[in-house]
């Protein structure tokens, strides 16, 4: 079975503040998923492109580095400016030869970003739970729990191409 692009994902916002833990937990949990998804197998099977698209190991790295841009965004959720646009080629991700690094050092280096996003998350001020700010690709106005749920959707897409990548692989 084909897997949907990011692009072509579609998504039901209109959170409340009330959802805020529940996205929070969501995005706890997926450094232990990876762990997890990749304890049982070999470092080189991790590093496999299959028909020019990314590797397990690639996808890992590229959820380290759109933390950038999570932590951007909530920099402009905090100041009611719109959302800074993604970059659809995801440059940084071709260019960072993740597969070249263990991948117990990935799932450390992004279980450290995530970790200081969610305190970041639970530090705000709770005028700012309230604040909309424009996704530009989206074209739709999301509250801080919009977009919890927005990064968590990224993530789980991630982690479904990743098992589906690792599955043939695992005993």
């Amino acid at each position: 079975m084909e897997l949907l692009k990011w692009s072509e994902h579609r998504f039901q916002f209109g959170h409340t503040p009330a959802y805020i833990p529940f996205f929070l937990e969501r995005l706890r949990a997926t450094a232990p998923r990876l762990d997890e998804m990749t304890v049982l197998v070999s470092e080189d099977l991790m590093e496999i492109r299959e028909g020019g698209k990314w590797s397990a190991k690639e996808h890992i790295g590229h959820l380290s580095d759109i933390e950038i841009l999570h932590d951007s965004r909530l920099e402009d959720l905090q100041a009611g400016h719109e959302l800074r646009p993604g970059d659809p080629d995801n440059k940084a991700t071709w260019a960072a030869h993740h597969n070249q690094y263990p991948i117990n050092e990935m799932i450390y280096h992004f279980r450290q970003v995530r970790d200081n996003f969610i305190k970041r998350v639970e530090h705000f001020p709770p005028a700012v739970l309230e604040k909309r700010s424009l996704h530009p690709r989206l074209g739709q106005e999301l509250s801080l729990a919009d977009f919890l749920y927005f990064v968590a959707e990224h993530d789980n897409h991630h982690l479904t191409f990743i098992a589906a990548l690792l599955r043939p692989y695992l005993p």
